[in-house]
């Protein structure tokens, strides 16, 4: 469906994250991949999906020519713990650190995407509730050497050993936990 509707656009996923890339295959859309350096900083008085938001339309920022054809997608995730952002772990101590934040808590999984031509821009947001298990150190550390999360906002990837462990509930979208809403993104395009 969203081949058809999409046709008199060139679509194009500013992410190189292999999730997102499956989730535009999945959704049977064609796109290109396009990658722009954008250094991921944002004013500390922002909570929340207004971190998101502004990290997604940061990214869109970067690309200033967009033709008449051209419709730019970008995306941000982080996990939302005790009022603080977990972006993506520095190293195996900063993962060690956040995973244990995490442990036996609930945290929130935010992800915001901006689709945006020449003439629009619209930013949406959803957000989903994790409960983790308590988990062990000598889980943590199985976790982090075995599977490497250092590409994943909070140091876990749903999808992965350490989401088949440690989720004990989920409210919310499960994709939007793996990194794209994919429901909110179908439905903000089919409505184009």
């Amino acid at each position: 469906m969203l081949r058809e509707k999409l046709k008199n656009y060139n679509v194009i996923l500013a992410s190189g994250s292999p999730r997102r890339q499956q989730f535009f295959k999945d959704l049977d859309i064609d796109f290109t991949i396009q990658l722009k350096e954008v250094e991921e900083i944002y004013p500390k008085e922002l909570k929340g999906n207004e971190i998101t938001d502004y990290l997604a339309n940061l990214k869109a920022a970067a690309f200033d020519d967009l033709s008449e054809k051209d419709l730019l997608i970008t995306s941000d995730t982080i996990v939302w713990l005790n009022n603080k952002a977990l972006g993506k772990p520095k190293d195996k101590v900063d993962a060690f650190n956040m995973l244990k934040a995490m442990s036996g808590k609930k945290h929130e999984v935010i992800t915001s995407i901006s689709i945006k031509s020449k003439y629009f821009q619209k930013i949406v947001n959803d957000t989903t509730i994790v409960t983790f298990n308590n988990l062990s150190n000598e889980e943590i550390n199985y976790y982090i050497d075995n599977y490497k999360p250092y590409d994943k906002a909070g140091a876990y990837g749903i999808q992965e050993w350490i989401g088949f462990i440690a989720i004990n509930n989920l409210e919310g979208s499960y994709f939007n936990v793996v990194g794209l809403p994919v429901h909110k993104l179908y439905q903000e395009l089919i409505n184009l």
